[in-house]
């Protein structure tokens, strides 16, 4: 198949796939897809993939209680919570299995506690350590408490040092 240039925006409502196709038995693969859940993934030199901030949707966790991978994976979490929160991570091995994550693999996790009353905390489980930077810095790295009010935001990063572990470092 021919190389298309375009000159200006190339618009899509459900999204853009990279693929190769085997040329011995005709297998399409699937490179990266390009739409509102946008993922790149190159297996070949960096095994890191990248998502979009967007988060079409959230996850709301407004009592103590164990996320699950699909709640995290949204990206986004809000909690409205009067009481103090304790929002505990998934597994490596869950939390891994629904990303399809490998080693290099690294998300962002936000957490909004703007419309809450009283602190939600943020506990890793098996298969999840903080990062040394956390770990050294507890006061900023590894500061897991978020604020209830205007300043009751936080970005996590999770990065993947294989399919089923995870290292925890907060970032914002």
């Amino acid at each position: 198949m021919a190389s298309t240039t375009f000159n200006g925006p190339v618009r899509s409502q459900n999204g853009f796939q990279s693929v190769t196709i085997s040329s011995t038995t005709g297998a399409v693969t699937v490179n990266g897809t390009f739409g509102a859940s946008t993922s790149v993934t190159d297996l070949t030199t960096t095994n890191l993939v990248f998502t979009d901030q967007n988060h079409p949707s959230t996850a709301a966790i407004n009592a103590t209680a164990v996320a699950t991978a699909a709640q995290v994976i949204t990206g986004y979490i809000t909690s409205t919570s009067a009481s103090p929160t304790t929002i505990t991570l998934p597994t490596g091995t869950l939390l891994g299995a629904a990303l399809g994550a490998t080693r290099g693999t690294v998300m962002d996790l936000y957490v909004d506690n703007t419309a809450g009353a009283s602190t939600v905390t943020i506990a890793v489980a098996t298969n999840g350590i903080l990062s040394s930077a956390a770990a050294d810095t507890p006061g900023s790295f590894g500061d897991l408490t978020i604020a209830a009010g205007a300043t009751g935001l936080a970005r996590f990063t999770i990065m993947f040092s294989s399919a089923t572990a995870y290292v925890f470092t907060r970032t914002a």
